[in-house]
């Protein structure tokens, strides 16, 4: 049986359910894919601040946290002030989001 088969037994059994089980995985991969993206955040503003004039800890913690907005905004999360108040995201770190270094 494939699985086009399986869901249309599904739907006539339970209509609702027929994507109800694919629906929340692909939730709880969101969530996961977020929270990994928080810890990165994290972890590179935690570095900021123990080294605050090293250049490559900057641009990290900017990667790190412009990298976590996006994955926000995937998600269908638009507004990050709350994020930024809560995890006191420094104004310079703010100040370089989105920009690329030359090499």
């Amino acid at each position: 049986m494939s699985l086009r088969e399986s869901l249309d037994l599904i739907r006539m059994v339970k209509p609702e359910a027929g994507t109800t089980a694919l629906d929340h995985e692909i939730m709880a991969e969101r969530a996961s894919s977020l929270g990994a993206a928080e810890h990165k955040v994290i972890a590179a503003l935690a570095a900021l601040t123990t080294t605050p004039d090293d250049p490559a800890s900057l641009t990290q913690a900017r990667n790190a946290v412009w990298a976590y907005f996006v994955q926000r905004e995937l998600i269908g999360f638009r507004k990050h002030n709350d994020v930024i108040q809560a995890l006191s995201i420094p104004p310079q770190v703010l100040a370089g989001l989105g920009a690329i270094e030359k090499r």
